[in-house]
């Protein structure tokens, strides 16, 4: 474990009188860089665990997906429609400047509104308004009942001020997290220090510095090596097995809350019709992809509603495995081998498509390869586009440029936050362009009722749709895996969310 020595002087007040005034230090190994650090556009999964940190929300949710107080100390709901949130008294961003109602609400306000393109925004549109009761209560008003949104309002309050003023909180975020930024080297490392100002106490852990190293096996590598104090999910199955059996680290591994999935471009020509994707999702192997390539750290799935949901039904099957079914589908469809040459055509034109994915994950790369050929056997004359996360994301699968793209979501505390943003019309990350009116209303009716069973239903009946008419195919439920080095100065509590505050002594139960 890395340490920090003030000074010399230090270092004998330390040795006289016990080890607190020594700084403690831990290097986190991560994927991707952040894209952005403003905690209202964040859209990658570092991005997402490093506001966790520099930010706090109205609420925090724990590792049991229960949502309790963090900047608000408590609330109320007189109706369906409102909730009235209590903001401790002396909040401070972590430049010390006071955090008030109006910050909540510009926070709100400008998530909202289209023109800022959140990524996340169709999260919160049933919020009608949100109004300053005075400094410390905050009103929000709804167009109609919404069960998820307290899974969402840990959303990092920003300043008002501070925005307003010109920062750029992308590259410069001011918080009211536990930990604050100390400095960001652009595709190398991000830099934290513990926040003072923070309402429960700085935390333990004085510096956390998240290395970035876009290779699987090199982060287990760099971990194992010491230059790491903790690695976690995306993991090579090869190094999970390894790390698990070494008895120098400890670990948590659970199912987490993500899928890896194959986005359908619907608007593609070739892909607009549903039998169309119906064929090429038969193309799809999960058993050797979750068996050989993730070596059954990942779950099979079924359909877009994850196990441990109380939506999920064992019933609801999307298309698998079927070499001879896809081809006698495409046939079907006017797709054959008119030349004798493998490659299937139509009109004159072969079969052609591309699969693509990124190249910091090497599970996936190997997925898509294997795709690939799975796809040629079927007569596909298949190609594959491999760029780095930043491509690959931002100007190829965000810009809806792709065909098909191997790629997954996370932090899904709800099946609303699969559903709603992804796959309804117009949905702010509906990449695929994806529309059905009748999983429109679904979709609606399930984040909108009160009642769990009536939930669970519309979201039940929106699978089965969607399980037919794929613009998603899920190829697994991802398991979460958390290595740390055995001398680590604070209690590890884990969350399959994959958050950090757990690290630092910060998280609750």
């Amino acid at each position: 474990m890395k340490k920090l020595l003030l000074s010399t002087t230090a270092l004998i007040l330390a040795m006289a009188i016990g080890p607190a005034l020594a700084q403690e230090e831990i290097v986190v190994g991560t994927d991707v860089d952040a894209g952005t650090l403003d905690a209202r556009l964040t859209r990658d999964t570092t991005a997402y665990r490093v506001a966790d940190l520099v930010y706090s929300g109205l609420v925090h949710i724990t590792p049991k997906l229960e949502a309790v107080p963090d900047l608000a100390e408590s609330w109320e709901t007189p109706d369906p429609q409102t909730f009235v949130f209590k903001l401790r008294e002396g909040l401070k961003f972590s430049d010390g400047t006071p955090l008030t109602a109006d910050d909540v609400v510009y926070t709100y306000t400008t998530l909202l509104d289209p023109d800022f393109n959140a990524p996340m925004r169709t999260l919160y549109t049933p919020i009608k308004s949100v109004e300053k009761v005075d400094d410390l209560t905050v009103k929000f008003n709804l167009d109609t009942p919404y069960a998820p949104l307290l899974s969402y309002l840990d959303l990092g309050i920003v300043p008002q001020e501070l925005a307003e003023g010109g920062q750029d909180l992308a590259t410069q975020p001011v918080g009211a997290g536990p930990m604050k930024l100390a400095s960001w080297n652009r595709g190398a490392e991000i830099v934290l220090e513990a926040n003072p100002n923070y309402w429960a106490g700085a935390p333990k852990i004085e510096k956390v510095t998240l290395k970035i190293i876009p290779d699987n096996s090199a982060r287990a590598q760099a971990f194992e090596a010491g230059d790491l104090d903790v690695i976690q999910s995306p993991l090579s199955p090869q190094d999970i097995s390894r790390l698990a059996a070494d008895d120098r680290f400890g670990n948590a591994i659970m199912p987490g809350l993500g899928v890896t999935y194959i986005n359908f471009n619907t608007k593609d020509p070739l892909l607009a019709d549903p039998k169309m994707r119906q064929a090429f999702a038969m193309l799809v192997d999960q058993q050797t992809i979750v068996g050989d390539i993730y070596q059954g750290v990942d779950e099979v799935a079924t359909s877009v509603l994850l196990p441990s949901s109380w939506a999920y039904s064992p019933e609801i099957k999307q298309p698998t495995f079927n070499l001879e079914g896809a081809v006698a589908l495409f046939n079907e469809l006017g797709w054959t081998d008119s030349n004798g040459d493998g490659i299937l055509d139509k009109d004159g034109k072969n079969l052609t498509v591309t699969l693509a994915t990124h190249s910091e994950d090497p599970n996936r790369v190997q997925t898509v390869e294997f795709l690939q050929a799975m796809f040629s056997q079927a007569g596909v004359d298949a190609k594959t586009q491999i760029t780095d996360w930043p491509s690959f994301s931002t100007n190829y699968v965000q810009k809806s440029q792709h065909q098909i793209a191997l790629l997954g979501w996370l932090n899904l505390v709800d099946p609303d936050r699969l559903l709603f943003s992804q796959l309804t019309t117009g949905g702010s990350t509906n990449w695929g362009g994806y529309s059905n009116p009748k999983v429109d209303e679904l979709l609606e009716k399930g984040r909108s009722s009160l009642d769990q069973k009536e939930r669970a239903a519309a979201y039940q009946e929106a699978a089965k749709i969607l399980a037919e008419e794929l613009p998603y195919f899920i190829v697994s439920y991802q398991g979460y895996q958390l290595f740390y080095d055995k001398d680590f100065p604070s209690e590890v509590n884990a969350t399959p969310r994959g958050y950090l505050r757990g690290l630092i002594g910060m998280e609750t139960q």
